[in-house]
């Protein structure tokens, strides 16, 4: 089920367990079942209506914020989604709700000195798109450094760096300006760019998260929050960036 984008694993224990799963129109309720790969998989219209109430929450993370639980003192960006930061432009259409926190969780890291698009859902689906083992979605950074680009810096920033004894897979990098770099990955290792632009000559001395696939950071002011719409998604269709 979660191969096939239904739910996530967790989801699809749940949905099996309340008998809400049908394999060629016949409930399965026994977690373990054998599905062949010519059997019909199909989730029941209350599971649908749970996935359809789950949301999605996109935080302009400000410095100082870690990405998931609170750490040598500092706090989770979770603690900004509350009602009074919630972003006058959000044009979702999602009312506020307390139901909102639970199981709310982040698909991705943006670390402590970094600010910009961070990403909270309760749904698995998204998670797994995310940061799934097997995810190519693309992630956009505006990256201000400082220092000097070793020679083949650059070419080496696109594809040819190793972090952790493994290669990075390629990614695309520019100079936007004359002290600031534009990355877009398919991959999130811890601190990577920083780490990256290290191995070059480089200091990065500001980070800001622009885009993840098809979102963008837009006009969300620091600090502050929005839904993901119902007519929002992070892949799909095309786009020229």
């Amino acid at each position: 089920m979660a191969e096939l984008g239904l739910c996530s694993r967790r989801e699809a224990d749940e949905y099996i367990s309340r008998g809400w799963v049908l394999v060629d129109g016949q409930v399965v309720d026994v977690l373990g079942t054998k599905v062949l790969p010519s059997q019909h998989i199909e989730l029941h219209k209350f599971a649908a209506q749970v996935q359809a109430g789950r949301v999605t929450i996109l935080i302009n993370k400000p410095v100082g914020y870690v990405s998931g639980q609170a750490e040598d003192g500092y706090e989770p960006a979770v603690v900004l989604f509350k009602p009074e930061n919630h972003w006058v432009g959000d044009n979702s259409g999602i009312p506020f709700s307390p139901v909102h926190y639970q199981g709310l969780a982040p698909a991705g890291r943006l670390d402590i000195d970094s600010v910009g698009l961070l990403v909270l859902t309760q749904d698995g689906v998204v998670a797994k798109t995310l940061i799934g083992e097997n995810s190519q979605v693309e992630k956009e950074y505006l990256v201000r450094v400082s220092g000097h680009l070793k020679g083949d810096g650059l070419r080496l920033l696109n594809h040819g760096l190793e972090l952790d004894g493994a290669k990075l897979k390629p990614a695309r990098v520019w100079w936007q300006n004359k002290d600031q770099l534009r990355f877009i990955l398919r991959e999130g290792k811890k601190r990577q760019i920083r780490r990256m632009c290290e191995l070059v000559g480089l200091e990065v001395v500001g980070l800001q998260r622009i885009r993840i696939g098809r979102i963008m950071l837009g006009d969300l002011p620091r600090g502050q929050w929005r839904y993901l719409a119902p007519d929002e998604s992070f892949v799909g269709g095309d786009m020229d960036f």
